[in-house]
């Protein structure tokens, strides 16, 4: 067996986009923080997020009006008080972020002064979205690991695969709290295990779990599916957010088109020309998420077309290439040029509403851990999230549970020893091709049953579908060593599992869960709420 020294440390945080960074940046005054990345530092969701952080700025906005839209876009089950609490700090999060040298767009008003340019996204009242040009989360995530990166008390771990969390319930010790974790050193090929003092999970979602996804590879559920095996109750994983358009193109991988394009008057298009979001809602192609990707799934449907279209040619030249010039120079490299052109566009997964139950600091129901980003349920994003809250969340509840956690680290104590990760019993796979296969057939039958529409004998079928590769993944976790596809597949397979359990529970149709045998929405509007068995 391979040497598995026992490293420690403060903190551990596992995922390195804005919420990890922000929380390791914040806490890496008082404390030693190890941050864990999947890939390299730049490679999560972060990075890709094109169109802005949501704030109030606007001498004309409001946190009252902020809120409103984000409970309105969450059809009814949104935490008000998670809601208010989120809008409230926006203003001042977006301020940490500058200070840590994020740079947002600016403009010049007529009296001649410097301004934030701020942009306007599907179900906002007001232009209160921040931006850098079309790429806000590359320069977000770069500014933040620029100073990560050179911190002297953040250690940074990159190609790890955090295996599982180290509890005392798991020890058969007192009460349940973290004391670590397992994680998969992807460079050495060996497992080793962290000591902490806390643990934050900052995984990101589990978006991976369907075919299309615009999500990069990494966002496998992890965070939630090892949450959930430590004991983590998990909320509302039935609320998948498809993002509308999706760049449909056979060499493009996982590009969106932002929702800022449709801000700054695209419109939807059917192959013959002809506009029909006018049909379907009121705002048009502003409406909330789920509503456009819906009609386009239905107009998809009902045409046999393989795509819809998006289309901002009518607006100058200069005016597109200035505020899109990611999307003007990406959609160029594929032979469409979007000042003269129609975008092909489908609706892909793209962020899990729900997650790990936490409270306002982020704390989960294990003692010591965290949650934050879109591996958390906080109650802010309800059944369906308003564009550009994502970020927001991030930066807003790592600096709360970086507060949190600072105020008990005078008491908290690492733990002396752990057990080390057993593999005297396992051998080395020579079947991988019965994980590519596995893989492939799950994410095939959650796009086909526990998509954008479902029924209950959709979802019956997926169920037990998943229930047989839980029981192969099991019979094959438990012979052979990890490896990074086993460690995702395992981690995909109990995400699956829990999105159809809530699917299945919630008997109506409301914000992203659509489901033909309980079209009407319920007056009573509920979290659904699954706590793992004791």
């Amino acid at each position: 067996m391979k040497d598995n020294k026992l490293q420690q440390t403060d903190i551990l945080i596992i995922g390195s986009g804005a919420a990890g960074m922000t929380l390791a940046l914040t806490l890496a005054e008082h404390a030693q923080v190890t941050l864990l990345s999947k890939g390299p530092l730049n490679e999560g969701s972060t990075y890709y997020a094109q169109g802005g952080v949501a704030a109030v700025f606007d001498d004309e906005d409001s946190i009252e009006a902020h809120s409103q839209d984000t409970m309105i876009a969450g059809a009814g089950l949104c935490d008000p008080e998670v809601v208010q609490f989120t809008a409230s700090k926006s203003k001042q999060a977006m301020q940490w972020l500058i200070q840590q040298g994020v740079q947002f767009d600016h403009q010049v008003d007529q009296q001649g002064e410097k301004q934030f340019h701020l942009t306007r996204e599907g179900g906002h009242s007001h232009r209160r979205i921040l931006h850098a040009a079309d790429a806000t989360g590359k320069e977000v995530q770069t500014s933040l690991q620029e100073k990560v990166s050179s911190h002297p008390n953040i250690k940074v771990l990159e190609r790890y695969n955090a295996i599982d969390l180290i509890t005392t319930k798991k020890l058969k010790r007192v009460g349940n709290r973290v004391l670590g974790a397992y994680v998969w050193n992807r460079a050495k090929e060996q497992v080793e295990t962290i000591a902490a003092k806390f643990v934050a999970i900052a995984t990101g979602g589990a978006s991976k779990v369907y075919q299309y996804t615009s999500n990069p590879d990494i966002a496998s559920g992890d965070g939630i599916a090892m949450a959930w095996r430590a004991g983590c109750r998990v909320a509302n994983m039935e609320f998948n957010q498809f993002h509308p358009t999706c760049l449909y193109h056979p060499e493009a991988k996982n590009f969106l088109m932002t929702e800022a394009l449709r801000g700054e008057g695209a419109y939807l298009l059917r192959p013959d020309g002809s506009r029909f979001m006018l049909e379907v809602d009121e705002r048009a192609e502003l409406a909330p998420r789920d509503i456009v990707a819906r009609a386009i799934d239905y107009e998809m449907k009902k045409l046999g077309a393989d795509c819809m279209f998006l289309d901002i040619s009518h607006k100058p030249k200069d005016f597109v290439i200035k505020h899109f010039p990611t999307i003007y120079q990406r959609c160029l490299n594929y032979g469409i040029d979007i000042t003269k052109d129609r975008i092909p566009v489908v609706p892909a997964a793209h962020y899990s509403c729900g997650g790990v139950m936490t409270d306002l600091d982020g704390q989960t129901d294990v003692a010591g851990l965290y949650a934050i980003g879109e591996v958390a349920y906080t109650g802010l994003h309800g059944a369906n999230r308003l564009a550009s809250n994502s970020l927001l969340e991030c930066v807003v509840f790592a600096r709360a549970a970086a507060a949190d956690i600072q105020s008990q680290l005078h008491k908290a104590k690492l733990a002396s020893s752990l057990p080390q990760w057993d593999e005297s019993q396992v051998i080395d796979s020579d079947e991988e091709v019965v994980i590519a296969h596995n893989w492939h057939e799950l994410r095939l039958f959650m796009w086909d049953y526990v998509a954008i529409v479902r029924t209950d004998k959709r979802l019956a079928r997926a169920l037990r579908r998943v229930e047989l590769l839980q029981q192969e993944i099991a019979e094959y976790y438990s012979s052979f060593r990890v490896s990074n596809n086993l460690l995702e597949l395992r981690n995909l397979v109990q995400v699956a599992e829990l999105i159809i359990r809530c699917a299945m529970e919630r008997k109506e149709s409301r914000g992203l869960h659509y489901n033909l045998d309980y079209p009407d929405t319920l007056k009573i509007a509920q979290p659904t709420v699954l706590q793992p068995k004791p």
